[in-house]
């Protein structure tokens, strides 16, 4: 009996294939479902009630959502959505359909002309804010993206575009981030102020949203929306948050300036820059 114990207590716990709490047969399909009385908002809905955890992508990165997940396409066109579902034991799999969106929104249509850089027309849409004397920090354009290079030693640079909005309204402001390194005193910000930028002059009207190491983020690899891999305070609500607004209408700059001290050899890539009505 001793020998037998022994044996069993040095077993390490993944030498068994099933410890019989698996689910060999777990369910990773979903339904898709208008919400009704809203533009273009959907519940995604998994069908099985043995998913303990739902890992969703709507496009922009994995997110831990709910079984029963809200989302909301404001602009028209066909979106691949991803459940990978997590059940007892570990149990995973994964699922994915197909959603088609005919109309973009009229109230949250993307305002910012070129955010996916996928074209030589859209790139030139935005306008190079020059703040390093010697180039050394540059912005380059490939695979739908736009890159921040620098080589580090406060070296940064600018891109801005603008944009007319209406006074009182709300906005949010979103892009999609990423670099597979980290960094160290290093910052990507994001502004929409009213005042005009200038060449070799420090933007710093209405900071909003951005990644910064000294706040805790772009410290290690990082992918996803700026509003959630972000830690950036906004200059108006002194808290983390992609909502603007404005006291007049009219024309704003949506400004990204970023650089730093020891700047990841890969890059900091932005795409998917949005502008919308909330």
């Amino acid at each position: 009996m001793a020998a037998v114990l022994g044996f069993t207590s040095c077993q390490p716990e993944d030498s068994f294939v099933n410890n019989g709490l698996t689910n060999e047969n777990l369910d990773a399909t979903f339904d898709i479902v208008p919400v009704e009385g809203k533009v273009n908002t959907y519940n995604l809905v998994a069908k099985t009630s043995q998913v303990l955890k739902s890992i969703w992508n709507t496009g922009d990165g994995d997110f831990i959502g709910q079984g029963v997940q809200e989302v909301s396409f404001p602009d028209a066109g066909t979106y691949t959505i991803t459940q990978t579902a997590i059940g007892t034991g570990g149990s995973k799999a994964t699922a994915s359909k197909e959603l088609v969106v005919a109309k973009t929104d009229p109230l949250k249509g993307n305002l910012v002309q070129g955010g996916t850089f996928t074209t030589a027309e859209d790139q030139a849409k935005w306008t190079v804010l020059n703040l390093s004397a010697s180039g050394a920090a540059f912005w380059s354009f490939a695979n739908n993206s736009a890159t921040i290079h620098s080589p580090g030693g406060w070296a940064q640079e600018g891109i801005y575009q603008a944009i007319d909005v209406i006074k009182d309204k709300e906005y949010t402001i979103d892009m999609f981030v990423s670099s597979p390194s980290g960094s160290d005193e290093t910052w990507l910000e994001v502004y929409a102020g009213t005042s005009v930028p200038q060449s070799g002059v420090e933007y710093k009207d209405n900071k909003v949203m951005g990644l910064s190491t000294w706040d805790g983020c772009a410290k290690s690899k990082f992918s996803g929306m700026l509003s959630k891999v972000g830690c950036v305070k906004n200059d108006k609500t002194g808290t983390v948050s992609n909502v603007v607004k404005f006291a007049a209408s009219g024309k704003i700059y949506l400004l990204i300036r970023s650089g730093g001290n020891k700047f990841t050899p890969d890059g900091i890539t932005v795409s998917k820059v949005e502008f919308r009505g909330k």
